[in-house]
């Protein structure tokens, strides 16, 4: 009998663990950059059963890591820090060139085509994940002018 209420204890704890624990990243990148370039971008999309917000993160790459946003004021490009980016529930939120967007601020080394960013992502309810950004060269999506 033991041995069943322990089963039973054990299952009934996985089963109410929060949907938010299962954050998932894909397709995680960042720029080239070149030698004295001292900030440089990332782009990843997240998805989480349940709301959340992402709201900052850290590398060993660089000093700061910082959460951005871009948009057009007139016919100029502007780029603004936000403290978090929201998570709705189920539904993909995509970082890219020409939007939302991570920065990596005052880098420590260049950030070469081929390299790996370990970054540590912090959300508000989930805790942290781990993340390696890829560096490449990725084309702008369209109508961004990057």
């Amino acid at each position: 009998m033991k041995i069943l209420e322990v089963t039973l204890a054990a299952a009934l704890s996985l089963a109410v663990l929060p949907a938010f624990a299962q954050v998932k990243a894909e397709a995680a990148w960042a720029r080239p950059t070149v030698q004295g370039q001292q900030g440089g971008g990332g782009y990843l999309t997240l998805t989480s059963p349940a709301a959340d917000r992402l709201i900052g993160g850290s590398t060993p790459a660089a000093q700061r890591f910082e959460l951005h946003t871009m948009a057009m004021k007139g016919d100029v490009m502007e780029m603004r820090q936000v403290d978090a980016i929201d998570l709705p529930a189920g539904r993909k939120v995509e970082l890219k060139p020409g939007g939302l967007h991570v920065m990596f601020i005052g880098l420590k080394a260049p950030l070469k085509v081929g390299d790996k960013v370990p970054v540590t992502l912090k959300f508000e309810k989930a805790g942290e994940l781990k993340v390696d950004f890829e560096v490449t060269h990725k084309p702008a999506a369209a109508g961004h002018g990057h």
